[in-house]
């Protein structure tokens, strides 16, 4: 599990923050919090922080972006469990100093009292990463040099995987002894429903001329299908937000980044996930409040 670590100096952060497992994890401060939704998540994806504040992309300044998304989570009227950003957390190379940027960018969150988990994706850099926060290099991985671990809650498991292949190369790959780790923890932790997040979309023809995606796609599908415990698959990567079901009943959720679109008219932001006792309630909400799709609400319904 996640080690929570107490309330330190932004020096100390950069220099002590450590991951379980391989998911960082921002030990909350009590002090002052609202009251708290445990099973409320905060998504977030393709945040593509770079070290200088000012970069901007597609017309984006991505650390504007991110802090207002930021605070739209801290100022939730209930706290959140936790939150969960999906990778592609650095600008373009995962550069050592753009998770510098990063790291402080992620403290108003720690300082509310919010854990936060940190995925990669292909615009990330696994050991600049780990470089970047000291101890994670250290730290103990149910998967050697993969940043994958499993969050137990209440209502659900969820398992959060590492599709990087190669930085700046766009497709995805978990291989095979990630699969097997995946197969193994999911059968061990049966009990509750099972939320997979990864990086990449799978190849299953969701996303017509997006090239790019999870390139053992058909491994995991054998993976995931049979084992009625995993109700959803979450992703990001193709910078829009689609929700749909796929043949196994599996819900597929693909957020919106926080940072640039790759097609006009889509939304940028970030997902607030309630998870139900049969279900899950998605609310999607938009950086552009004026975007037609802000608000809208999802409801899933777990397979049986």
């Amino acid at each position: 599990m996640p080690i929570h670590l107490p309330a330190i100096s932004r020096r100390k952060f950069l220099t002590r923050s450590a991951l379980a497992t391989a998911g960082l994890l921002v030990a909350p401060n009590l002090f002052s919090a609202p009251k708290r939704d445990e099973n409320s998540w905060v998504l977030f994806s393709d945040i593509h922080i770079a070290a200088n504040r000012a970069e901007v992309a597609r017309g984006i300044n991505m650390t504007d972006n991110f802090a207002a998304a930021v605070k739209e989570a801290i100022e939730l009227p209930k706290r959140a469990a936790g939150v969960i950003i999906s990778g592609d957390c650095a600008f373009n190379t995962g550069e050592i100093t753009d998770y510098a940027t990063l790291t402080d960018l992620l403290a108003p969150l720690r300082k509310a009292g919010l854990p936060v988990n940190v995925m990669v994706g292909n615009h990330d850099e696994r050991e600049h990463f780990w470089g970047a926060l000291k101890e994670a290099k250290a730290a103990k991985r149910p998967v050697k040099d993969r940043h994958a671990t499993i969050i137990k809650t209440a209502r659900a498991n969820w398992f959060l995987l590492d599709s990087l292949d190669k930085t700046k190369s766009t497709p995805g790959m978990l291989g095979e002894a990630q699969c097997e780790w995946l197969k193994k923890a999911l059968d061990a932790n049966a009990d509750k429903p099972a939320i997979v997040v990864g990086h990449h979309n799978l190849d299953d023809g969701s996303f017509t001329g997006f090239k790019g995606a999870l390139l053992d796609t058909k491994a995991l599908q054998e993976i995931i299908r049979p084992r009625k415990q995993v109700k959803v698959y979450i992703h990001g990567h193709t910078h829009r937000w689609h929700v749909h079901q796929d043949e196994s009943g599996i819900h597929m959720i693909n957020l919106p980044p926080t940072a640039y679109i790759f097609k006009e008219g889509d939304p940028q932001g970030w997902v607030q996930m309630n998870l139900e006792k049969e279900g899950a309630k998605l609310e999607l909400r938009c950086l552009e409040k004026t975007h037609p799709s802000h608000g809208q609400v999802v409801d899933l319904k777990w397979r049986a």
